[in-house]
């Protein structure tokens, strides 16, 4: 911890420690972009903000390494990355202008490369965080073989601010990929999913899919658009090899790179127009070689058919959870419609062993409760 950021994290570690012995409890905020995650907490919680303890601390570029403290600005250090031709390959989702880096790696969300390159826990190659007792403490490292210890630092990704307050992570990164293409098919969903599976099985340098409905040009189309990243030569010869296996056309990529953070950030006509106002949006974690799903309302996949998202009611929640189990996989209210009722499940809740494994970590970072208290639902 550098002199310069001490203050701040002794301020956070003295309001930790005065909650923890009042009994009280605090929310976690970063930019706040993703509040709508998970099930809503109290309105009168004390805030912790992390947005004053921003900065890039350090990046290597040749080392493919960039540590910054949590409330740096997401698009901060892309523009970093950027600069030095070089990216978040998982590429988060902001979902508003004041995303920050900790709250990316709490969140654990990733966006349309997800399924080829990983998800964020696997870039996460350190952190520093306080605990629950105002403790600051370092997991991880700045290289990408550190095998000391628990791999806590991964731990944290996805963990909604519910084991204590990220001070510090360091990434790793990677250069922008030489070429990328995508390729557009009139396919039916049943025709697509299959057809990813063909290629899934081939050497091909995929890198994201979405298919939907496209109804923008009257009647609706079904449309899989599939994006390609890689050497030059492999993304021009799959691209020759891809379009002889089904018809299709490729298109401009100084378009379609709007296009994929459109789909990545949920600014599509897909997820700007629920059915009604009663409808959910609901995501759906399956094998990707699951077949097409009997869902109740619109439907758009990505992921290679590994992720389903549908509008739904929050009553359906119950039918969509044994949907998406017997597909081996859960289902999710990732965005819940205005009135939906306090109690409804966002998420799956966890089989008994995985919830008191949970729970078990949980008293180990934060023995009195104070962190985001309710933020997974079901006791978590």
């Amino acid at each position: 911890m550098s002199a310069e950021t001490a203050p701040t994290v002794a301020r956070w570690a003295d309001q930790i420690r005065a909650a923890a012995a009042d009994g009280t409890a605090l929310r976690l905020v970063g930019g706040d972009s993703k509040a709508f995650y998970g099930p809503p907490l109290p309105a009168d919680l004390p805030r912790l903000e992390t947005r004053e303890h921003g900065g890039i601390v350090a990046h290597e570029p040749t080392e493919l390494v960039l540590t910054a403290r949590a409330g740096t600005p997401l698009a901060e250090v892309e523009a970093a990355l950027a600069a030095c031709g070089q990216c978040l390959a998982f590429e988060p989702p902001h979902f508003g202008p004041d995303a920050t880096v900790g709250g990316m790696v709490a969140a654990g969300l990733s966006g349309p490369a997800r399924a080829s390159v990983g998800a964020v826990r696997d870039f996460v190659l350190g952190v520093q965080l306080l605990n629950g007792r105002g403790e600051h403490l370092t997991f991880g490292g700045q290289v990408m073989k550190n095998v000391a210890g628990y791999d806590v630092s991964r731990l944290l990704a996805g963990s909604l601010g519910s084991l204590g307050v990220i001070t510090e992570v360091s990434l790793k990164v990677l250069p922008v990929a030489p070429a990328e293409a995508t390729l557009c098919f009139e396919l039916a969903q049943d025709a697509a999913l299959a057809q990813l599976a063909r290629w899934r099985g081939h050497p091909l340098p995929l890198n994201a899919s979405c298919w939907v409905l496209d109804d923008t040009g009257g009647a609706p189309r079904p449309l899989l658009f599939v994006r390609l990243r890689g050497a030059a030569a492999a993304v021009e010869a799959a691209c020759t090899r891809m379009l002889a296996d089904a018809p299709g056309e490729r298109q401009d990529t100084a378009i379609t790179a709007a296009d994929w953070r459109a789909c990545g950030e949920q600014t599509l006509p897909f997820f700007a127009q629920p059915p009604s106002p009663a409808h959910g949006l609901w995501r759906l974690s399956v094998a990707p070689t699951t077949p097409v799903l009997d869902l109740p309302g619109p439907t758009l996949v990505e992921w290679f058919g590994g992720l389903r998202w549908v509008w739904a009611p929050v009553d359906a929640g119950a039918a969509l959870r044994q949907v998406a189990q017997a597909a081996g996989g859960h289902a999710t209210l990732f965005r819940a419609p205005a009135d939906a009722p306090l109690a409804a499940e966002r998420f799956t809740p966890p089989a008994p062993a995985l919830r008191t494994i949970q729970q078990r970590l949980q008293r180990e970072f934060d023995p009195a409760g104070v962190f985001n208290p309710g933020r997974w639902g079901f006791g978590l």
